[in-house]
């Protein structure tokens, strides 16, 4: 057990109060143990690993933190020369830091996770949120979860059609006091390709046609100089950078709702009859552009001057101040559109 230390040091905001006790997991038996004993004891808990989605409170967490740092990836195939009809099954460990997970892909020739490149945080944390970007999401190559539950006191095992994905969204996140997810299996095809290329963004930084292949390593490059210019990449001496990524989702609006919008607001029709649009339209046409900082925060926080999308701790921040911008952000689009804006990093000890 370490001693409890700012929890703004275990997330990427460099925000966040003390916690009352915090415990480092290096292994599955400890992250079960931790969990366990909190729970026997009735002590509130918090797990934290990449800490690339958190917005701590100021006064921090008045419970047992546990840091999962578990890791470890298993392939029962490497390289892509092998013949493997249904890919590379490829198991990894809650704390695998993912963007090593997904270099490791690209290098090994696993095919399905290349367009998520960059993106901070924890093999474990990506099915709960059913991370995305770049037309991938990690939904379309997950095998399985496995995981902890809390309220049964046993592991389980969910296929991934049990998982209840959807956009940002999963069964782990609609309970999220349930389930601690211990292990995430992929199946990869085996290739030198990519998946086909979704986004058209991307396909244009390629020079591919949407819905073609690149080279693994191509798409890797490409989208981790698109998320640089972004500020998504982590830099330490970057405050563009210091944010929790993209702190809003992209409205799900209803065809009644999407035809309100302006004729210039983006729409992408989804599968189930909603239409999509874009955060970071509305953010920047309700009069928030790139960099925007209220006055009466001194700077301390802004918009990144790179994402509209990305809420930055400039030096000096409270958590606090990060909310009181994100509120004029949401206040503003309710507003001008009549579309309440969501945000996608987990709150802990604030609401918005």
């Amino acid at each position: 057990m370490a001693e409890p230390r700012p929890l703004a040091e275990l997330t990427t905001l460099r925000l966040g109060g003390p916690a009352a006790e915090l415990v480092e997991a290096v292994n599955e038996a400890e992250l079960v143990a931790a969990v366990t004993d909190a729970d026997r004891r009735g002590i509130p808990l918090l797990l934290v690993a990449g800490g690339s989605n958190l917005v701590v409170a100021d006064e921090g967490f008045d419970g047992r933190v546990v840091h999962v740092a578990t890791t470890g990836v298993r392939s029962d195939v490497e390289g892509p020369d092998v013949v493997a009809c249904g890919g590379a099954m490829v198991t990894v460990a809650a704390g695998e830091p993912w963007d090593a997970f997904v270099a490791r892909a690209v290098a090994s020739g696993w095919s399905g996770v290349e367009a998520l490149s960059g993106i901070p945080g924890s093999v474990g944390a990506t099915p709960i949120q059913n991370v995305g970007a770049y037309g991938q999401e990690v939904s379309q190559t997950i095998a399985s979860v496995r995981t902890w539950d809390r309220l049964e006191g046993r592991q389980r095992t969910f296929a991934a059609a049990d998982c209840g994905f959807g956009y940002r969204h999963s069964r782990f996140k609609a309970e999220p006091d349930r389930y601690v997810v211990l292990e995430v299996t992929f199946q990869l095809p085996l290739a030198d390709l990519s998946a086909p290329v979704a986004y058209a963004e991307l396909a244009r930084a390629l020079g591919v046609a949407v819905g073609e292949r690149a080279a693994l390593a191509d798409v890797r490059r490409a989208v981790l100089a698109l998320r640089t210019g972004k500020g998504m990449v982590l830099d330490e001496s970057d405050h563009d950078t210091w944010s929790a990524g993209s702190f809003f989702t992209n409205p799900l609006l209803t065809p009644e709702q999407a035809d309100l919008l302006p004729a210039a607001a983006p729409r992408w029709p989804q599968p189930d009859g909603t239409v999509k649009t874009s955060a970071a339209w509305l953010i920047e046409h309700a009069g928030f552009g790139k960099g925007h900082s209220p006055a009466s925060l001194g700077g301390r926080v802004a918009l990144s001057g790179k994402h509209t999308l990305a809420l930055t701790n400039r030096g000096g921040a409270s958590t606090a101040d990060l909310l009181a911008l994100a509120r004029e952000v949401r206040d503003g689009v309710q507003r001008a559109f009549g579309v309440e804006l969501v945000n996608e990093p987990v709150l802990v000890g604030v609401r918005l």
